[in-house]
């Protein structure tokens, strides 16, 4: 029984390192500052340098998971909060939605994003996957009229990169509106008349003051 209990303790100080230094990484990476030592991650993170390489070979495989972790993060909250649509529309619109208003709610996070551009089309992490399957999904219920899975992916992303880039540019902006305007548009281009587009969009989201409690890290 000891052993266990020293065991878990020693597990759950290596799991906060990590994280400590994971987060890190993504404040410099929200900053754009990955010309750094190691010594000065590992003072921003709080920890001694010997403890990075208990977890990380490189600075290069530290700002990698930094990235796929914040892709990873965004995507696994859009699943938790959808989960319960059966409407594949309505769950790709609620996702737009709703990861528009986080560009807010999570401005680090969303900086980390922004900053690797398209790459978040091609991760096999994150948001895009979680996109093409809504869209696939939409596709073959008959709710999306689509030529072209991977053009409308990539109109999806764009959309919501331009969107996030505006909004930290724009502190006045309405963040709700704005995602709402931009996704109603996207549904017209995927087929849909303007009236189940508004409707759509007019749905009640889930309440994201809730986030911090659906346990997604």
């Amino acid at each position: 029984m000891a052993e266990r209990s020293t065991s878990r303790r020693v597990d759950q100080r290596r799991a906060r390192t990590r994280n400590a230094l994971v987060c890190a990484a993504q404040r410099l990476l929200a900053e754009g500052r990955t010309d750094v030592a190691v010594l000065e991650i590992t003072e921003l993170a709080d920890v001694g340098v010997g403890s990075f390489y208990n977890h990380f070979t490189t600075k290069e495989d530290l700002f990698r998971t930094a990235v796929e972790e914040a892709m990873e993060w965004f995507g696994g909250l859009m699943d938790r909060l959808t989960a319960e649509i059966d409407d594949p529309a309505v769950a790709y619109a609620q996702s737009f939605r709703m990861t528009g208003r986080l560009h807010r709610r999570y401005p680090q996070l969303s900086r980390v994003l922004l900053k690797h551009g398209l790459d978040v089309v091609h991760s096999d992490r994150g948001l895009g996957p979680r996109a093409r399957r809504d869209i696939q999904n939409a596709i073959e219920a008959g709710r999306f009229e689509v030529e072209d899975l991977d053009l409308a992916l990539a109109m999806t992303v764009s959309a919501q990169l331009a969107l996030g880039t505006l909004l930290h540019a724009q502190p006045d902006r309405d963040d709700a509106r704005s995602s709402d305007l931009i996704v109603r548009g996207l549904l017209r281009h995927f087929g849909m008349t303007a009236d189940e587009a508004a409707r759509i969009c007019s749905l009640e989201l889930p309440d994201l003051d809730l986030v911090d409690a659906l346990g997604v890290t």
